[in-house]
């Protein structure tokens, strides 16, 4: 879960089918048996530059690279092309040549003898202005008076501990002849074909960009930079432990408890509320009601009948119980709603007679 979710494929990746991207270009390889290896990391690309056969190392956006990764990437073996080089790159894998400047996306036309670039003619670069002084370099593809490809061989180089032997770079200042976009354009497939030729795989380090608000490759790192990771899985933790004891203390729901009342107040005396807030607003209507279907309640349980009886049967019975005639007891409990107090009363007392009528007999 703490892994960060895998990064969406992006300017030059293999693995993009987009306009930015480089699937048909790679797609095109593998059917020629010179397969891409697409890698996200430095350490991914020297394994899979690691082993027999002839290798090329292909690298976009190397802005996005230190100059610890830069100086990794310089003891790879094998052939080297770097796509858009910066000045840190140029002078960390392609000693002799410099970064001359910038200029817009143009058709470019050879203007060398290079058999890859003669040979594929017109293409689309510009971008990043080159320059070079290394001997038996290929300057094509000028613009503004400036190369956009420089391809040489390189002699023996020993970085570290390891010594690279002849090795061929290629300086291409602009990713575009590489591009789901542009590769059917102009010569751009056959140039792109043509200095990836003779390869028995090719790695293709496609560095993953930075987290937001991460400084720039090389730059200065921030204070939260220099925190080892283990110390913010104890951080986690220990935050962990703090969330676990508030729940475990915290007040939780359970059983009813029983609390004492501040106040005892007496049945009569709620009753006696009920009784003058229905005479101040002269419910005469709700407080006969409350008297009938508590009168009612009462008499059927008494009477062993169902709650839900009709008037009939209640009256019927109560008749037969108590001797009085089921119209009388009709209007005593189903009657109409009293016109005054007094006619409130008096079914009051009726209906206090009549229950008891019920209880004695």
């Amino acid at each position: 879960m703490l892994q960060p979710p895998a990064s969406t494929p992006g300017y030059l990746d293999p693995r993009n089918t987009a306009a930015s991207g480089t699937r048909a270009l790679a797609d095109i390889l593998a059917a020629r048996g010179e397969p891409v290896i697409r890698a996200a990391t430095v350490g991914a690309a020297e394994a899979a530059a690691r082993g027999g056969g002839r290798v090329t190392l292909v690298i976009t956006s190397p802005d996005l690279l230190s100059a610890r990764q830069l100086g990794r990437l310089a003891a790879v073996g094998g052939n080297l092309m770097l796509v858009e080089p910066t000045t840190a790159s140029v002078t960390a894998l392609a000693p002799g040549t410099a970064v001359a400047g910038n200029a817009v996306l143009t058709a470019a036309d050879p203007g060398c003898g290079l058999a890859a670039a003669r040979l594929a003619g017109n293409a689309d670069l510009g971008d990043v202005l080159l320059r070079s002084t290394a001997p038996g370099a290929w300057r094509c593809y000028p613009v503004d008076g400036h190369p956009t490809l420089i391809r040489y061989t390189a002699g023996d180089r020993t970085t570290g501990a390891r010594t690279t032997h002849d090795r061929t770079i290629t300086l291409l200042g602009s990713g575009a002849p590489l591009t789901n976009q542009y590769l059917a354009r102009d010569g751009n497939a056959a140039l792109a074909l043509n200095l990836l030729s003779g390869s028995s795989r090719i790695v293709w380090l496609v560095p993953a960009l930075p987290p937001a608000g991460a400084p720039p490759a090389g730059g200065p790192r921030s204070l939260f930079s220099l925190i080892p990771w283990p110390a913010y899985l104890v951080t986690i933790q220990l935050a962990s432990a703090v969330v676990l004891a508030a729940l475990w203390r915290m007040r939780r729901l359970g059983p009813l408890v029983a609390e004492p009342l501040p106040v005892i107040v007496r049945a009569s005396e709620t009753v006696e509320g009920h009784g003058r807030l229905y005479r101040s607003r002269r419910s005469r209507d709700r407080a006969a009601a409350v008297l009938r279907d508590a009168a009612l309640s009462r008499i059927t349980t008494r009477l062993a009948l169902p709650r839900a009886a009709d008037a009939d049967a209640i009256c019927a019975m109560m008749a037969a119980r108590t001797g009085r005639e089921a119209g009388t007891i009709r209007a005593t409990l189903f009657g109409p709603v009293p016109r005054d107090d007094a006619a409130l009363l008096a079914l009051a007392r009726d209906i206090d007679t009549l229950e008891g009528e019920v209880r004695t007999r």
